[in-house]
C-alpha cells in the first residue's frame, strides 16, 4: 500500500468538507442524510467512503459537485478546494470547475451513458465542455482516452453505442469521460459494484493504475470495505448521516475504534479461512427522519449504554486518526 497520504498528511488539504449538511423535505419529514461530516481529503491520496446503504457516502460527495436538486438541499457547511468554497459558487462557475479539476464517476454505467450517442461523441462532449479545440484534435483525445482506461482497437470502438459494450467495457468508458480533462480530484462512486467479482479487480486496478499515472487523489465510495483495505491509505467510516470513524486503513481494520466498524470489518469472509464465521450487523440503518439525539448507532450496539443516549462528537485519539464513541478504547 502506497505512503502518499502519510507524506501528504502535513499538508494543506485538496479538498476540505466542514459542518456539511444535506437534508431532503419529504411527506414523511425531513430527512437529514448528511449531518455535519468533516473530511479532508489529501493530494496523491486514495480516500476511501464506506458504510451501508443509507450512510450518506454518496449524498456528501453530490453535494460536493453541487449535484443535489430539489427536494434536497444543502443547508450548512462548506468545502474548501484550492482556497475557494465551491458551495458559494454559482452554477456556471461550478459546471467550469466540475470535470475539469475534479470528476465523478458513478456506479450504473448503462444508466449514466446516453444510449442515443456513440461512446466517441460524450467522450467528445465533456473535452469541449472545457476545452477550445478543432473537432480533429477533440478525437484523437478521445482515442487517447480510450486506449489510456484499456479499452481495445479504440478507433472502431469509438463509434460504436453504450449497448454494445460489456459491463465491465462501460465502466471504462465512464472512467475515460471523468479523466478526459485530467482532472485533479476524481470521485469513484461504487466503480464496480454492479460488476463480477473478475471484471471487479480489473476496474479497480485500472484505476490503480491510472491514479499513479496521472498523479490523481482518488476519492473511492464503497460499501465494501475488503475494496477499501486493499486499494485506500485511509478511510472514512460513515453511518447514518455521520462519519463515525476516521483514519490510516490499516491501523483503522487492525484496531477498530467504533463498534459499527467492527461490525463492517466481522462481515467481511476471508478466503481459505475456514473456521472464520461471518458475523453480520443485526437489524438496519436508522430512518434519518427526527432521529433522536443519541448515538445513531445505539439501536444495533452490542456494547450500548445509557450514557450512548446524548449527543456525541468525533473525538481525535491522535493526530490521525478520530471516532464517534464514548467507549472507544474500551471495547473488548
Amino acid at each position: 500500500m502506497s505512503s502518499a497520504a502519510d507524506s501528504a498528511s502535513a499538508d494543506t488539504p485538496v479538498l476540505s468538507i466542514r459542518g456539511l449538511q444535506t437534508h431532503f423535505a419529504t411527506q414523511s419529514g425531513l430527512v437529514k442524510a448528511v449531518d455535519g461530516v468533516d473530511i479532508e481529503v489529501y493530494a496523491g491520496e486514495c480516500l476511501g467512503i464506506v458504510g451501508e446503504s443509507g450512510s450518506g457516502k454518496s449524498v456528501t460527495f453530490a453535494s460536493v459537485l453541487g449535484l443535489v436538486r430539489p427536494p434536497g438541499r444543502i443547508v450548512a457547511g462548506s468545502v474548501r478546494y484550492r482556497d475557494q468554497d465551491l458551495l458559494a459558487l454559482d452554477r456556471k462557475r461550478l459546471r467550469a470547475l466540475r470535470g475539469k479539476e475534479i470528476a465523478i464517476t458513478l456506479q450504473d454505467a448503462l444508466t449514466c451513458l446516453n444510449p442515443a450517442l456513440t461512446v466517441g461523441e460524450q467522450i467528445i462532449e465533456t473535452l469541449r465542455e472545457h476545452r477550445r479545440a478543432p473537432s480533429r484534435t477533440l478525437r484523437a483525445q478521445a482515442l487517447e482516452m480510450m486506449a489510456l482506461v484499456g479499452i481495445p482497437e479504440p478507433a472502431s470502438r469509438l463509434k460504436q453505442y453504450p449497448h454494445e459494450f460489456s459491463g465491465g467495457m462501460r465502466q471504462r468508458v465512464m472512467l475515460a469521460i471523468a479523466l478526459a480533462c485530467r482532472p485533479r480530484v476524481l470521485i469513484a462512486d461504487e466503480p464496480t459494484s454492479a460488476l463480477d467479482v473478475t471484471i471487479q479487480a480489473q476496474v479497480l486496478e485500472l484505476l490503480a493504475r491510472l491514479r499513479r499515472e496521472l498523479g490523481m487523489t482518488v476519492v473511492l465510495i464503497t460499501h465494501d470495505l475488503g475494496v477499501v483495505a486493499e486499494f485506500c491509505e485511509r478511510v472514512v467510516v460513515m453511518y447514518a448521516g455521520q462519519a463515525v470513524e476516521i483514519g490510516p486503513t490499516r491501523a483503522l481494520i487492525g484496531a477498530a475504534l467504533h463498534p459499527y466498524t467492527r461490525g463492517l470489518i466481522g462481515s467481511i469472509p476471508r478466503l481459505g479461512d475456514i473456521g472464520h464465521r461471518i458475523r453480520p450487523i443485526e437489524g438496519q440503518v436508522p430512518e434519518l427522519i427526527d432521529l433522536p439525539a443519541e448515538c445513531r448507532f445505539i439501536g444495533r450496539c452490542p456494547y450500548a449504554e445509557p450514557a450512548c443516549r446524548t449527543l456525541i462528537a468525533m473525538r481525535s485519539i491522535d493526530a490521525r486518526r478520530q471516532v464517534r464513541c464514548r467507549r472507544a478504547g474500551t471495547l473488548a
